[in-house]
């Protein structure tokens, strides 16, 4: 299964039951990230951008590239996506044989700029990688993937995040040799390009003004919380979230919340 349909078939699933959910769940990423990656790139033709979802990220590159095409393995989000005159939704099916996606994106040496946000952990690797290499230009194009591992927003909420982060552990995806294992190191062989490299992501820190609810919709959107809520758990249940309530303040504070994050950028090596 290639890139993004190498998600696996049960996270799809997942998804498939919450998209409308999920597309108001995503944090917001900084319009510096997409200037910063924009400048890594010679040529501004064709981005793709790999698990799509509601096509924020698409609609972030496409302030840059001339096309972007965002590919998802579920049909469901991609219905919910934002439409843009420069993006090119395409729902890649986990049959699509390699080579046909490869034509589907652009062909062989046709992508100035591949973006995966968050997803990365769920992908098999080597098939994604391979599929990457045959797409980017040579010299010039870009692989940039990026998602946060940890939420700060203060001394005493934040060891309340740190348990329901450990209690998403049992449910995590772990289908894939990373499957959201963020404390593995990632396998990223490709050539530096100045924003980290093979064992050693550089750290961002992502802030956004949120409430309460705000965060907590965006927990529940997490597929740990789906597939738990699946066997019979809640990992936000009452209980839970009164304790979140307690040490967040007043229900309507909105509170500066720093996603704690990775990037990770690199060119075919020669």
């Amino acid at each position: 299964m290639p890139t993004d349909q190498a998600q696996s078939k049960g996270m799809a699933g997942l998804y498939d039951k919450r998209a409308d959910f999920y597309v108001d769940a995503r944090p917001t990423y900084p319009t510096e990230w997409y200037s910063m990656l924009a400048a890594l790139t010679p040529h501004h033709s064709l981005a793709w951008d790999v698990s799509t979802g509601n096509g924020q990220v698409a609609i972030g590159v496409a302030k840059h590239y001339e096309l972007v095409v965002g590919t998802d393995v579920n049909e469901a989000r991609l219905k919910l996506a934002m439409p843009h005159p420069c993006i090119r939704y395409l729902h890649t099916s986990t049959s699509v044989p390699d080579d046909e996606l490869v034509d589907l994106i652009g062909g062989e040496n046709s992508v100035d700029l591949v973006t995966v946000a968050t997803a990365i952990y769920s992908f098999e690797l080597p098939k994604f990688y391979t599929i990457v290499k045959r797409l980017l230009k040579k010299p010039g194009g870009v692989i940039a993937v990026w998602g946060y591992f940890d939420i700060v927003v203060s001394p005493i909420f934040d060891p309340l995040i740190k348990r329901f982060r450990d209690s998403n552990i049992p449910y995590l995806d772990l289908k894939t040799p990373y499957g959201n294992n963020v404390s593995k190191p990632l396998p990223f062989p490709f050539e530096s390009v100045g924003l980290g490299c093979e064992g050693e992501p550089r750290q961002l820190d992502m802030s956004m003004e949120l409430s309460l609810e705000n965060l907590l919709t965006i927990l529940r959107s997490w597929s740990s919380v789906t597939m738990a809520k699946d066997q019979g758990v809640d990992l936000l249940s009452e209980s839970v979230v009164k304790e979140f309530e307690s040490a967040w303040g007043a229900p309507t504070l909105v509170r500066s919340v720093i996603f704690k994050s990775f990037v990770l950028a690199g060119k075919v090596r020669h």
